[in-house]
């Protein structure tokens, strides 16, 4: 049967030859060309319309320091945001986060994360993320340095990355698109 191999789904990325996987290139800058894709892919990853909403909301209030993606031949198949916070200057949050459904479970979500972590140490840029605390932790965020934070969203789910390994104390306020 074309599409599946011993009972299983075949994913898009694998070539016709067994075990050979063809992965997804470098986490880069999203074009402007691009933008109906990202819309695309952040309704399918998200099972509905809210995060693609959130972010052309940011994109209306110019609340956006940038939108990475990493691609796959003649599509994206992740996406990340990030927006600047409205307090404490300079900082900046992390969301949302989108891997295409069938490119998920691979490790992808995981080194695109990790990559902002790393831009953002070495940037000396403070980058917090509201989600899972065991998938940031791998990633390379901080819990116990997002533990002094105060935010509008439970602090149980706040992690923080950036330069140092400081516990800083500082009140969030999250770009208006946030609600």
């Amino acid at each position: 049967m074309q599409g599946e191999m011993s009972g299983c789904a075949v994913r898009p990325y694998l070539q016709q030859r067994p075990l050979t996987i063809r992965r997804p290139g470098f986490l880069r800058e999203m074009r402007g060309s691009e933008l109906a894709q990202a819309d695309q892919l952040l309704q399918a990853a998200f099972g509905g319309p809210d995060e693609a909403a959130l972010v052309r909301r940011l994109r209306a209030d110019r609340a956006l320091a940038g939108e990475q993606v990493l691609p796959f031949e003649d599509r994206i198949v992740g996406y990340a945001a990030l927006s600047e916070m409205r307090s404490p200057q300079g900082w900046l949050c992390l969301a949302p986060i989108a891997i295409a459904p069938d490119f998920q479970g691979f490790g992808h979500g995981r080194r695109m994360v990790g990559m902002l972590a790393e831009w953002a140490r070495r940037s000396g840029v403070f980058l917090v993320v509201l989600g899972d605390p065991a998938f940031y932790r791998r990633c390379g965020f901080s819990s116990e340095r997002a533990a002094k934070l105060r935010a509008p969203y439970p602090a149980s789910h706040l992690l923080l990355a950036g330069p140092g390994d400081a516990v800083p104390e500082e009140t969030l306020e999250y770009p208006r698109a946030f609600g």
